[in-house]
């Protein structure tokens, strides 16, 4: 056993009885490189990697890469989901470096933490154009013992590229003066669509070649746009990448929930992991589908896929697990498919039919085995064949229950059992949007349980704002970052209207004001990615990019945009205002980078809908407006005049409910159904 027998991430303990003498990152490791002045080798991974599995049995697990390993290094593994910081600055080192990222992510430090030289996957001997991993050790070893101040220098210039890339924003060359309608307008999100359409694959849906990664964000704009100008382009694109990636082998034909990409252009075949953060991201983007289409394929894919975070993603407290692995038995998505005559064996005479449907056959369609995927839509299939639609769908359904049972019995992926806070308020996020579609109450009960499941464990102190990054049997470690307190603001706002419970809201802007206050740079336009007392990382970072998840100041920009409208705090809108302006050059080039700044630019430019509803049935009207997309609103709901959010003040008349459309806090004359105020809007 090695130094990470004590750590609860599953993916160091994966690595817990490699011959390589592992630390966590932490004082005792870095303090062991200062007094025998050594580089550091820090590999970053998680749990669900394929590539890091093969790395490790190639490397880790052979004795003699070990032993170069402990002679010459001070090694250090670090789970990427557990310390994100960490492995974004990191890994910006290694794309400075070599242009290129991903995990394992192998980097190699000076002893004060400077990075000097990294890559991805080594392979055991030279191979694909790579040099083999004991030749990387070997070669720097020698270099960091003959070369030094060289590579000191590497380091020292590293470091300053990594500090220089986080100075944007540090002064504010905003004109608050300007209307915000003057500031964003509609030719920018006109281009940002026009920039989108050009990387899309109008064939099989998506955005540029493979890998495909879902780009919930970039569909998500194209249905924010459709609703702001009927561009039936917009939707025509966004409902084909959802509706080609629910027929692919990304999305689990069987069990439901997606896996992280697609290899290939056609969705055929994911990379198997399954995240948390995709699943709610995506659960997310259908309901949106739904409410704009009324699309019953999108109602079953948003119930299948939280059946399967019900199932096999939840924890007994209310908790979210993080992943599931893309192996089992050491093959990549061997749990996942299947030969025609196991199929025929379990089916019968309905196997015929079923294997048409989801293209299998006896030499397979994916390496010599079958990943089941849809080439037809049903009706379309059915009338081909000369089948009932009806009769064909149940029957199907019959099938998948039947290879689901089956499926069970196999050895499962592994399961990355840790609990992280962001992803958790991503996923309570999905199920408040799934509840306000579809009216499912089981959802808003997930949503609600989790919520307060994370406002409980992950809080450093009761009463504090401050708040853990990730949870497991208990126990609550590392500061949490500025993504775990954006997402959970986020979730909080969804949850008032969900609930109709305003105590949500006073939590959210409780967490607002923590985050200006310990993570604001120092133009007070955008926010680092660490809390400020946090000191075992070499620069703070901001992150802005969008990328598998959404940025952390993105999500910022949205908050303090809806508090500022529910409490009538202006500064809350001119921070807002502030970041997004800052970088709306940026997001109207490269919209699929930085879809969610898009979408709050279009938000701008749209005007927000302000919906209170004040009176005995304030619920269930704020319920009914699930029924329709209108995406840039806020709602709020009380049973009384409430004077603590403008919005509620001197609204209410006795024996009624009443619907209210406001605009800067000025509203129409009050409605009794939500239908006149979809009109309206």
């Amino acid at each position: 056993m090695n130094k990470l027998i004590g750590e609860s991430s599953p993916y160091l303990l994966q690595h817990a009885h490699n011959p390589v003498n592992w630390y966590p990152w932490g004082e005792e490791a870095l303090e062991k490189a200062r007094v025998e002045d050594k580089p550091i080798l820090v590999s970053i991974g998680y749990a669900a990697c394929h590539w890091c599995h093969v790395m490790e049995r190639e490397s880790f697990e052979d004795p003699e890469t070990a032993r170069i390993m402990n002679e010459h290094f001070v090694n250090i593994k670090i789970d990427r989901e557990e310390r994100p910081d960490l492995d974004h600055i990191y890994m910006d080192a290694v794309q400075a470096m070599t242009g290129a990222g991903g995990w394992p992510l192998n980097v190699f430090l000076t002893p004060d933490k400077k990075p000097f030289y990294g890559g991805t996957y080594f392979p055991p001997t030279k191979a694909y154009n790579r040099p083999s991993w004991k030749d990387v050790l070997f070669s720097l070893a020698d270099a960091f013992g003959n070369k030094r101040e060289e590579i000191e220098t590497q380091a020292d210039t590293l470091t300053q590229h990594l500090e220089q890339a986080s100075q944007f924003g540090i002064t504010s060359g905003l004109d608050l003066k300007i209307p915000v309608d003057e500031l964003f307008t509609r030719a920018q999100a006109d281009t940002i669509c026009e920039n989108i359409l050009k990387q899309a694959d109008t064939t099989w849906g998506g955005f540029g070649r493979a890998p495909k990664f879902p780009q919930t964000f970039a569909i998500s704009y194209l249905l924010r746009y459709h609703y702001v100008t009927q561009h039936e382009g917009a939707l025509k694109q966004a409902l084909l990448s959802l509706d080609k990636m629910l027929q692919g082998g990304i999305y689990d034909q069987l069990g439901g929930g997606f896996a992280r990409y697609s290899t290939d252009e056609k969705w055929l075949a994911p990379h198997f992991e399954k995240m948390l953060y995709d699943n709610a991201l995506l659960v997310d983007v259908l309901c949106d589908a739904y409410q704009i289409t009324g699309n019953e394929i999108y109602k079953d894919t948003v119930t299948d896929t939280l059946a399967f975070i019900a199932r096999e993603m939840t924890s007994p407290e209310g908790g979210f697990y993080a992943a599931l692995d893309a192996d089992s038995e050491g093959v990549e998505g061997k749990y996942y498919t299947w030969s025609k005559s196991e199929l025929h064996h379990i089916l019968g005479e309905q196997a015929g039919p079923f294997c048409e449907y989801y293209d299998v056959s006896g030499h397979g369609n994916w390496e010599e085995t079958n990943i089941l995927w849809v080439q037809q839509p049903l009706k379309a299939f059915a009338e081909a064949h000369g089948y009932d639609a009806d009769v064909l769908k149940a029957m199907l359904a019959g099938c998948r229950e039947k290879l689901l049972a089956v499926r069970e019995q196999r050895v499962h992926p592994g399961l990355d059992d840790k609990v992280l806070l962001g992803w958790n308020a991503l996923m309570a996020h999905a199920y408040c949007k799934a509840y306000m579609a579809f009216g499912e109450e089981g959802y808003r009960e997930a949503a609600i349980r989790n919520i307060k499941f994370c406002m409980q464990q992950f809080r450093i102190k009761q009463g504090d704002s401050a708040f853990y990054h990730t949870w497991k049997e208990g126990k609550a470690k590392y500061p949490a970052f500025l993504d775990d307190y954006a997402y959970l603001i986020r979730a909080l706002i969804a949850a008032e209207e969900v609930t109709g419970e305003l105590a949500y809201l006073d939590t959210a802007k409780e967490l607002t004001s923590f985050v200006q206050s310990h993570f604001a740079d120092e133009s007070g336009q955008y926010f680092y990615y660490t809390i400020d007392d946090q000191n075992d990382v070499i620069v703070r970072k901001k992150e802005v990019y969008d990328g598998a998840t959404p940025s952390g100041n993105a999500v910022m920009a949205q908050n303090l945009w809806a508090l500022s409208i529910v409490f009538g705090e202006k500064a809350l809108a001119e921070r807002a205002i502030g970041a997004v302006s800052g970088l709306a050059q940026t997001a109207v080039r490269y919209p699929t980078s930085f879809g969610v700044w898009a979408s709050q630019l279009l938000q701008f430019v749209k005007g927000t809908a302000e919906i209170a509803i004040v009176g005995k049935e304030y619920q269930p009207k704020m319920q009914e407006t699930g029924k329709w997309f209108v995406p840039f609103r806020v709602l709020i709901g009380a049973e009384k005049n409430n004077n603590n959010f403008p919005l509620l003040t001197d609204r209410f008349k006795d024996n009624e409910t009443l619907i209210y459309l406001c605009k800067d806090y000025h509203c129409i004359k009050p409605v009794f159904y939500m239908s006149e105020i979809i009109n309206l809007i």
